[in-house]
């Protein structure tokens, strides 16, 4: 990993602070609601794991992971679950962790998915957000940053597995 490829678009500092207000509108919108946070790996985890940290009611977790880019910097379009919920989560009020809204063809094949299997409710938490970019009419329903069309890594957002522990979003500068 060589960190002179970077560029840093999002500091350490601007993220938590987005974290805990984001944390904090949750709290308040899912107060006695028990609701299931679905964080979509690999890159929200870390997203994930920071917000629900700041959250201040009860709440559960699982885990999908969903794939449209394999090792390359644009979706295919073609999306596939690779792991699934363990837990149903029907009459359950379910919120989408995701790190990035990209096209939007991945996250609205993962809301149809979902909405299928009759959830109380589904709403869209989403740390960054590409508008320019989207195919796709989807909106996080809780949004941390708009960002301009560049391709990011760093706080769980990597380029082939790489650069998922910087602790700043980044702007890719090299790919290779």
């Amino acid at each position: 990993m060589d960190i002179q490829k970077v560029k840093v678009l999002l500091t350490k500092a601007e993220i938590e602070a987005k974290v805990k207000e984001l944390a904090q509108m949750l709290s308040r919108d899912y107060s006695g609601k028990n609701p299931l946070f679905v964080c979509v790996l690999k890159g929200a985890a870390v997203f994930l794991c920071d917000l629900i940290r700041h959250m201040d009611i009860n709440l559960e977790v699982d885990f999908m992971a969903v794939s449209s880019y394999g090792n390359s910097t644009t979706s295919s379009g073609v999306v596939r679950i690779l792991k699934d919920l363990e837990y149903s989560i029907e009459d359950r009020h379910v919120i989408i962790v995701e790190d990035i809204i990209d096209t939007g063809l991945t996250l609205d094949y993962l809301r149809e998915n979902l909405l299928s299997r009759r959830p109380a409710s589904l709403k869209i938490v989403a740390l960054l957000d590409k508008p320019e970019r989207r195919t796709v009419e989807i909106e996080a329903d809780y949004r941390g940053f708009c960002i301009p069309d560049e391709f990011v890594v760093g706080y769980g957002l990597d380029f082939k597995e790489n650069f998922r522990n910087l602790p700043d979003v980044c702007v890719l500068l090299e790919f290779g």
